[in-house]
């Protein structure tokens, strides 16, 4: 099912592929990451996502292309507006694309071949900003294959020991064939693998962060130039955290280790917070930069969540043993 969600964000997904298309209105009760709102004239197409996975665009005033995938759980009646509804989104499968991909792929042809013109190229208007569009098993696989090549730059590789087959990643050969057997794997297998998500979501946010520590400043390098840091979840994948740079962090090793445990954490404000009956003031001193505020990534919309950031205070933060 593939979708174009508000604020111009796409679903898209696998058996009877549907595309959502949204742009930032406030009649909208969006929930990013968690359901999308839309008026009953979408129903039944909607309904098809239940239990598959959707691809996210946005549109103009957004990042301009495909964004992300993720499953739909449920479509619900929205009980204080008629003739609307929400399709719940599963959080933990949200999964940031490495390339924004644009509606037309490197040959200039759209991806979707509902909204090609005659010279395949995207067309305006029209079917292409219907809210929900069809589209078929090998577009939605064209489109998260684009979308999944990994970042290059120093800031974006992992640390050394991912094996060499993660480090090569989805895209190798984005135009290649798959017939009805390779795309249930491909489903199946790398839509929800662990070692896939864990060394893409290390590149997006190495590269969000520039290869800095968010919360001591360093930018340490290996021989090879690449950066020392990790990269953490603010809500762990063990309690439905999602890989998306807004979920994650750029930590050294003993800071990872402490956000991990609870012994740090992030206000809303981006201050940082401190256990101190468990982190003596001056190891605390000298891991974290003067000021204690985090350092944040250069584009606002990489920013720490704060429904992540609130999840870690609540649940993680001083409840380590």
């Amino acid at each position: 099912m593939f979708v174009e969600l508000r604020p111009q964000t796409v679903l898209s997904g696998g058996h009877g592929q549907r595309s959502f298309y949204s742009e930032p209105r406030f009649i909208y009760k969006d929930a990013p990451g968690r359901a999308y709102h839309f008026p009953k004239r979408y129903l039944n197409m909607v309904k098809e996502t239940v239990g598959d996975w959707v691809v996210f665009y946005q549109g103009r005033k957004g990042a301009f292309g495909y964004t992300s995938i993720q499953k739909v759980l449920d479509v619900v009646p929205d009980l204080d507006k008629q003739d609307h509804f929400f399709a719940t989104l599963e959080p933990s499968t949200e999964w940031s694309f490495e390339q924004v991909v644009p509606r037309a792929g490197l040959d200039g042809m759209a991806f979707e071949h509902s909204i090609r013109g005659k010279d395949g190229r995207p067309i305006s208007g029209g079917v292409s900003v219907s809210a929900v569009r069809r589209l078929s098993e090998q577009e939605f696989v064209a489109i998260v294959m684009f979308g999944m090549q990994e970042l290059s730059g120093p800031d974006a590789l992992p640390r050394d020991g991912y094996p060499l087959e993660l480090q090569s990643g989805f895209a190798e050969h984005p135009q290649m064939p798959f017939g009805p057997a390779r795309i249930q794997e491909f489903r199946k297998e790398q839509l929800t693998s662990r070692k896939l998500r864990n060394a893409s979501f290390a590149r997006q946010v190495k590269a969000a962060y520039g290869g800095r520590c968010a919360v001591s400043g360093l930018s340490l390098r290996n021989g090879g130039g690449r950066p020392e840091v990790q990269a953490a979840h603010i809500r762990p994948v063990q309690k439905g955290g999602p890989d998306t740079v807004r979920n994650g962090l750029a930590l050294s090793g003993t800071l990872h280790w402490m956000f991990d445990r609870g012994l740090i954490s992030i206000r809303d404000d981006f201050s940082i917070l401190v256990s101190h009956n468990k982190v003596p003031e001056v190891a605390a001193n000298r891991l974290i930069a003067p000021g204690q505020k985090l350092i944040l990534p250069k584009n606002e919309s990489d920013y720490p969540h704060p429904d992540y950031l609130r999840f870690h205070r609540e649940e993680i933060y001083g409840h380590s043993a």
